[in-house]
């Protein structure tokens, strides 16, 4: 088994190189703030650089308003480009059906938000000289030119079908990289193997933008890892001109997790991947010249709530909130280390309560600890720790007739969607514990090893770590299409006003 480039959720990545530094950029969905910007010296050692929106349109959907939500939609599969002095973010959002570009002069923004007219599902930009082309499409991928103040199709432009998939694949090509090397234009897709699933990654070569585009699949390996295979990345070239792809691959319900694999050119300029180099630490040899030192950043990890002036609404940088939040109802005091969430509104489920903080988990696996004051709980409320996505759980202290109890509920697996349908939430009260005291550190361990998957609950009574509860079975789903989160969550089903205060959280990644 090879390990990954990143043990955390980055799907989609795209990737480019400005001078010494190298940018990721990856999906975050529904998570804000979003379009999460990472940086590294070495293509190894990643930290955050910057969220590129607090929010997009604050649509009913997006605030979680009058039942709706936008769980499994949202933003996808950005392009990451630079161009004369300016770097270029585009995707589109599923909820709202629109394109988006981002421009900033520098990486940590501020970043200027417009639209594109059309839809184009994982778009790729390419800058070719004074000329701009987009690829982008699912199963039939399409070229179209843009025009140069990058509003829309460019008119009387290119706009041609470059590559079009197999019925027999279940999943067409999409997920486009568009790069122009040595004279020559690539288009690197994804798609599922024939009669199989199993992803794999296609890669197209023309003389001209317009083709005709030539090639096949030059990447179908599963790493040693289920059988699941890694595929959809951007390539980027080194100083000394070697060149990398980081791809993903599927690891169960800790989501998709980047894969760090080497590319090579033939002398006609036909790509493949993976070539002859050598393992170093189980990744690719990155051969590298020195170029100041890098660090290894924390994209996600513990907190004890002693700072105010994060990125994230002023909390630290792995912290995201499901849905656009309402800052009112989410307070940081430094001097007390704490975090605290006031009940704005009410709601029925944990799914539709605002203001959920989350963090991604690590693979192998991950602890997860924190400590709840729930002394200013109402009546109704419950307050936690969960394991986010749509087959959820947690283990949260609720105020039921006038008293806290320790309740342990997860989703009624009956009620389950199929596919993108997220289904009829029910939930499951599977253990209940009075409680004497309003304050209880709360903790979940999560194992996804070989898509094992499984997470079991405990809390400490006089430091004595308790289980309670059976096995909550972890799923990646598609109706919420995220790797399974930790989160920190306020419901209120009857009144306003309650209060859950937080601190000392902690994660201990497995080894």
């Amino acid at each position: 088994m090879r390990k990954p480039l990143l043990p955390l959720d980055y799907p989609d990545i795209d990737i480019i190189r400005v001078e010494d530094t190298y940018y990721m950029v990856s999906t975050t969905m529904y998570f804000l703030p979003g379009c999460e910007l990472l940086k590294s010296k070495d293509l190894l050692h990643w930290e955050h650089a910057s969220f590129v929106y607090d929010r997009l349109d604050d649509t009913p959907a997006q605030k979680l308003e009058n039942g709706e939500n936008i769980y499994g939609k949202g933003m996808w599969a950005a392009t990451l480009r630079y161009h004369k002095g300016t770097y270029y973010i585009m995707f589109v959002c599923n909820d709202t059906h629109k394109t988006y570009l981002y421009r900033a002069e520098k990486p940590e923004g501020p970043w200027r938000k417009s639209e594109v007219e059309g839809f184009y599902h994982d778009c790729s930009l390419l800058f070719d000289e004074d000329r701009i082309f987009l690829s982008y499409g699912n199963r039939k991928v399409y070229i179209t030119e843009l025009n140069e103040e990058l509003t829309g199709p460019k008119e009387g432009g290119v706009h041609v079908l470059a590559v079009e998939d197999a019925p027999e694949c279940a999943l067409g090509y999409e997920g486009s990289h568009f790069y122009k090397i040595g004279g020559k234009y690539y288009l690197f897709l994804i798609h599922s193997t024939p009669g199989k699933w199993m992803r794999a990654e296609g890669a197209f070569v023309a003389d001209k933008v317009e083709g005709p585009y030539v090639g096949g699949d030059i990447f179908i390996n599963d790493i040693g890892y289920c059988g699941m295979g890694v595929a959809q990345g951007g390539i980027v070239d080194t100083p000394d001109g070697d060149y990398y792809s980081v791809m993903f691959q599927d690891r169960g319900a800790v989501g998709r997790i980047p894969i760090l694999v080497a590319v090579s050119f033939d002398e006609n300029g036909i790509p493949s991947m993976e070539g002859p180099e050598t393992l170093v630490n189980d990744q690719p040899e990155v051969k590298l010249p020195a170029s100041g030192p890098s660090v290894k950043g924390v994209l996600a990890g513990s907190d004890d709530f002693r700072s105010a002036d994060g990125p994230s609404f002023g909390l630290k940088s792995f912290w995201q909130v499901s849905h656009t939040p309402i800052l009112s109802g989410i307070s940081l005091n430094p001097e007390n280390g704490t975090c605290s969430l006031i009940s704005c509104r009410t709601d029925e489920s944990i799914l539709s309560a605002p203001n959920t903080l989350t963090q991604r988990l690590y693979f192998p696996g991950a602890d997860a600890e924190v400590t709840l004051d729930a002394s200013a709980l109402n009546e109704g409320d419950t307050a936690g720790l969960a394991i986010m996505q749509s087959a959820f759980a947690y283990l949260g202290v609720t105020k039921r007739d006038g008293k806290l109890y320790l309740d342990l509920c997860e989703r009624d697996p009956s009620t389950l969607g199929r596919g993108f349908d997220q289904g009829e939430l029910k939930e499951l009260l599977t253990a209940s514990v009075p409680l004497t005291e309003p304050v209880i550190r709360l903790g979940f361990s999560a194992d996804f090893l070989y898509m094992k998957d499984e997470a079991t609950f405990y809390y400490y009574r006089e430091n004595e770590k308790i289980s309670i509860g059976g096995i909550h079975k972890m799923m990646f789903r598609l109706d919420h299409f995220t790797g399974n989160r930790a989160a920190l969550f306020l419901l209120s089903k009857q009144e306003t006003g309650g209060k859950a205060v937080f601190s000392d959280f902690v994660m201990i990644p497995h080894e």
